[in-house]
């Protein structure tokens, strides 16, 4: 936030998305943070050429505010999401998930390394879960990301039904190595034992 001079530390914040009440927060905690230091620490870097770097620098809030979260509504998105205990009660019993990780659109190459991580976690299912949300400068818009993974599920059900297909909605940070542990955590909330780390995993 930009402006905290209209509340105190200890009062209830009402949290809006497009209009629609989302979710209540507790201000504990209310602070101007030193953005330099934190684009340093989480992301290595302070260049603004850093499309999160910049975000965090030129538009995120000069003060942030923190404290207990209390849900009024989950967001509505413009693709079908699930929480985590819906995608595992989609999953089978007792066998093992590899999950896949994505934030542009699929193509042959994936695929054909969707079916070997199958094949070579005997008896899997794989969870295919992509990222849908805003990335970096240049990147497809998350729509358009997602028709291309609801056009190859339609294609792909009748031979690959241990298949399962859902979509996160999560922005990507582009914060390399200690981003791809924080997908890997997200895809064991999941339901995931298994994760498929890329070659530039989280990178620009």
């Amino acid at each position: 936030m930009n402006d905290v001079s209209s509340f105190k530390q200890g009062e209830k914040l009402l949290l809006k998305w497009k209009g629609e009440n989302v979710a209540v927060l507790e201000a504990s905690s209310i602070y101007k943070p030193n953005k330099v230091v934190e684009a340093k620490e989480v992301y290595g870097t302070s260049s603004l050429e850093h499309p999160t770097v910049f975000s965090l620098i030129a538009e995120t809030g000069a003060y942030y505010v923190g404290g207990n979260l209390h849900g009024i509504k989950s967001v509505a998105f413009p693709y079908p999401v699930q929480t985590p205990v819906e995608v595992r009660a989609a999953l089978p019993e007792g066998k093992p998930v590899v999950a896949f990780q994505n934030r542009n659109p699929i193509h042959r190459a994936h695929f054909e390394l969707l079916v070997c991580a199958q094949r070579d976690v005997k008896d899997s299912t794989l969870l295919v879960h992509p990222t849908c949300g805003p990335t970096q400068p240049g990147d497809i818009d998350g729509v358009v990301r997602i028709s291309t993974y609801e056009a190859l599920k339609e294609e792909t059900k009748q031979e690959f039904p241990m298949f399962r297909w859902a979509y996160l909605p999560y922005s990507m940070k582009m914060a390399g190595p200690r981003e791809a542990i924080q997908h890997m955590i997200i895809r064991k909330n999941f339901g995931a034992t298994h994760f498929i780390i890329g070659r530039d995993m989280a990178g620009t």
